[in-house]
């Protein structure tokens, strides 16, 4: 593509800061180098028409680790690293409610619960057996104890009693939060382009060449905030996950109102606009999802069904309305990658699926390395 004079000016020349990827992560790093550099030009690259990964494509989650998932971790994380991680995704939530507003965010407070399937029963003992001591461990960050006991109220079927209930979780609406933030980022005199990927860069004295697949330009600093594209710059510590999801027609008297986690938070629902919206099952298989493709499966998709009929909805009429997915960045450790690469060249990445969660606070992190 030959660019005009005007464009090489105002959108190639004397670029300060790159970004690469418009997500959560990236314009939470952008916002944040704005107020540490007022005049600095910053310019966001981002492949997709909207945020390629996960962050227009998630189920709206503000949530920090049910109590299955916290177990799970305890299997392949210190007890000193969990909570670390409980308290960064939670200081992230409080982040982004901070920046955008509930009201933005249309936060509805209506807190998480977990259910069990009967098929699980020794899995649900050890969790309720082990709720205490998950209460003890977060008590000092939540000033209170995070998970009780609740009977199922919501007509659930082929699950156990009582789910396991969390006051502290609440569900947002994801297009207001990416709309708010891209607003706030042109507000900014952030430069966002779209349908741009980066095909490759090269780090040069005082600055990085970058190369897309439409133009070549120098940035003084060039940021990787593409999650679960970014296993070649990390060799291989981040590797994409895909996320399944579909959403229901309206489904008249609808009485379920939450955020709802299922086997260890592979499976997860929540109401919105009188529709159950529910994803997950990528561990049916590991190894077909670990893919950037944004296709949906056979595989996935009838047991997302199967679930909605004999567990979530059943004896009620429903008509699945829509499917997508979105692309996670996950690896062995939970921790996010936030780190220098090279002399100009840095990372934000592997949010772990909690991108709503830490992601405003991963952004905030790698632009004060800079």
């Amino acid at each position: 593509m030959q660019l005009s004079y005007w464009e090489i000016k105002n959108w190639f020349t004397n670029v300060d800061y790159t970004i690469v990827g418009s997500g959560i992560v990236g314009l939470h790093t952008a916002l944040a180098l704005r107020e540490r550099f007022p005049l600095a030009k910053i310019l966001i690259l981002e492949k997709g028409v909207l945020p390629q990964g996960a962050s227009t494509k998630n189920a709206g989650f503000a949530c920090f680790g049910s109590v299955s998932e916290i177990l799970d971790d305890l299997k392949t994380h210190t007890e000193e690293e969990v909570i670390q991680l409980v308290q960064k995704r939670y200081a992230g939530l409080q982040l982004i409610r901070k920046n955008l507003g509930d009201a933005v965010l249309d936060l509805k407070p209506y807190g998480g619960y977990e259910l069990f399937l009967k098929e699980d029963e020794s899995f649900y003992n050890e969790c309720v057996q082990k709720m205490p001591f998950i209460n003890d461990i977060l008590k000092p960050l939540f000033k209170t104890e995070v998970f009780s006991k609740e009977v199922d109220r919501f007509n659930f079927d082929n699950i156990f009693e009582y789910l396991i209930f969390n006051p502290f979780e609440a569900q947002i609406d994801t297009g207001n939060m990416m709309q708010a933030l891209l607003r706030k980022a042109h507000e900014n005199n952030i430069l966002i382009l779209n349908s741009q990927t980066v095909t490759s860069f090269q780090e040069l004295n005082d600055n990085v060449e970058v190369v897309t697949n439409e133009i070549s330009f120098k940035t003084n600093k060039l940021l990787f905030t593409t999650n679960g594209f970014a296993a070649q710059l990390t060799n291989n510590q981040v590797k994409p996950a895909r996320a399944q999801v579909l959403i229901t027609k309206p489904i008249p008297n609808l009485d379920i109102k939450g955020t709802f986690h299922l086997d260890k938070g592979y499976y997860y629902f929540r109401n919105i606009n009188d529709r159950i919206l529910f994803g997950g099952g990528r561990n049916l298989d590991f190894d077909g999802e670990t893919t950037t493709s944004h296709d949906t499966t056979e595989l996935i998709q009838n047991r997302l069904e199967e679930l909605l009929k004999t567990v979530i909805l059943p004896n009620i009429n429903f008509e699945v309305e829509h499917r997508w997915s979105g692309t996670m960045g996950i690896g062995a450790h939970k921790k996010p990658i936030v780190e220098q690469l090279s002399n100009h060249v840095y990372c934000g990445v592997r949010m772990g699926g909690m991108g709503v969660a830490i992601g405003s606070l991963v952004g905030q992190e790698l632009a004060d390395l800079v």
